[in-house]
C-alpha cells in the first residue's frame, strides 16, 4: 500500500533529504584520483552526524558503511574500500540518512579526473534520464510515464537500464511501495497522487542491462563489465507537480 503523506511529513522528509543532498555537495570537489572510497565514506558519516542525524545504511541487514560506494562496472551496492580511485574511473555514491525518524536518499555519479568520452555520454545520458522521469511525475499521470520515458532515452542512446534492482516509496521505512523498475509504457502501472514520495533513480548500463552479483551478497556488477552510472533524487508529488527533496 502507497502511504500519502502530508506537507508536514513531506517537510520533516525534506530535512533529512537535505542533510543527504549537503554531503553531495561536500564531497563533489573531492572527488579526484588518490582519494578512496573509504575517505568519502568517513566525510559523508561525520557530516551526517554533525547534523545529528544517523547513516541509515550502516547496519542495514548487516552492511557495515553509511555509503554504497560503486566504481566503474559496478551498478549499485558496491563497499567503499581503501583502493584509490584512478584517473579516468566513473563512481556512484548513494547515501541514506535518517532525522527525526524519517529518510533521505540520494545516489550520484561522479567523473575522476578526465573520463573516457563514452563514460561522459553514459554519465550525461543518465542524468537526463533521471530529469526526463521527475518531468512525468505528475499527478495524475502513471508511473510508466515515468519509466517510458526512462527507458525511451537510454536505450535510443544505445544504454541499457537496469531492471533488477528497483526504484522505491520512501519514509520512515527506506522500501515503501511502490517498488519499480525504470522500464515500462506510458499509462501504465500505479496512478501517481499528491503526498506520494519516492524515489526516481535510473541505473543505466553501456552495455547490457543485465547483472551480477559478487560472493560478497550486495556488489551488484554489469554482466558484460561494462560502466554503469546512476543518479537518484527523492522527491514528493505536490499539487504543483514534483519536488526534489534532495535538490543540491
Amino acid at each position: 500500500m502507497v502511504i500519502l503523506k502530508s506537507k508536514h511529513e513531506i517537510e520533516a522528509i525534506r530535512k533529512a533529504c537535505q542533510v543527504v543532498a549537503e554531503c553531495h555537495r561536500t564531497i563533489a570537489p573531492l572527488i579526484r584520483p588518490g582519494i578512496t572510497t573509504n575517505e568519502v565514506d568517513r566525510i559523508f558519516e561525520e557530516l551526517i552526524l554533525k547534523h545529528g542525524a544517523k547513516p541509515y545504511q550502516k547496519g542495514y541487514k548487516g552492511y557495515q558503511y553509511a555509503t554504497c560506494a560503486s566504481a566503474n562496472d559496478v551498478i549499485a551496492h558496491g563497499f567503499p574500500s581503501d583502493r584509490p580511485l584512478q584517473e579516468g574511473d566513473i563512481v556512484t555514491i548513494d547515501t541514506v540518512a535518517e532525522l527525526g525518524g524519517w529518510l533521505g536518499d540520494s545516489a550520484w555519479t561522479y567523473a575522476v579526473g578526465k573520463i573516457s568520452p563514452t563514460a561522459e555520454k553514459l554519465m550525461r545520458v543518465t542524468k537526463e534520464c533521471l530529469d526526463l522521469g521527475i518531468a512525468q511525475a505528475k499527478p495524475g499521470n502513471r508511473l510508466g510515464d515515468v519509466t517510458s520515458v526512462i527507458q525511451g532515452h537510454a536505450e535510443s542512446n544505445g544504454f541499457g537500464v537496469v531492471r533488477d534492482l528497483l526504484a522505491h516509496g520512501i519514509g520512515r521505512d527506506l522500501h515503501e511501495e511502490p517498488n519499480y523498475m525504470h522500464v515500462g509504457k506510458p499509462g501504465r502501472g500505479p496512478r501517481i497522487k499528491e503526498g506520494m514520495v519516492f524515489t526516481i533513480e535510473p541505473m543505466i548500463t553501456e552495455g547490457t542491462y543485465q547483472m551480477t552479483i559478487d560472493p560478497d551478497g550486495w556488489t551488484a556488477r554489469t554482466l558484460d563489465r561494462k560502466l554503469a552510472a546512476q543518479y537518484e533524487h527523492t522527491i514528493a508529488i505536490t499539487a504543483d507537480g514534483p519536488q526534489i527533496l534532495t535538490a543540491q
